[in-house]
């Protein structure tokens, strides 16, 4: 194992979760919520 210094602590870069990610995902799981309960539950258009 390997002693880092201070400075070389703040050089390092770790894997993090941006907000566009975030809002990615998010969106990728609204649409499957939608599309299965639209598959499963069909509602009739109201004109």
């Amino acid at each position: 194992m390997q002693l880092l210094s201070e400075y070389e602590l703040k050089q390092v870069v770790g894997g993090g979760f941006s907000l566009g990610l975030g809002a990615l995902i998010g969106a990728g799981i609204v649409f499957l919520v939608g599309f299965i309960d639209g598959y499963v539950r069909p509602l009739a258009c109201r004109t």
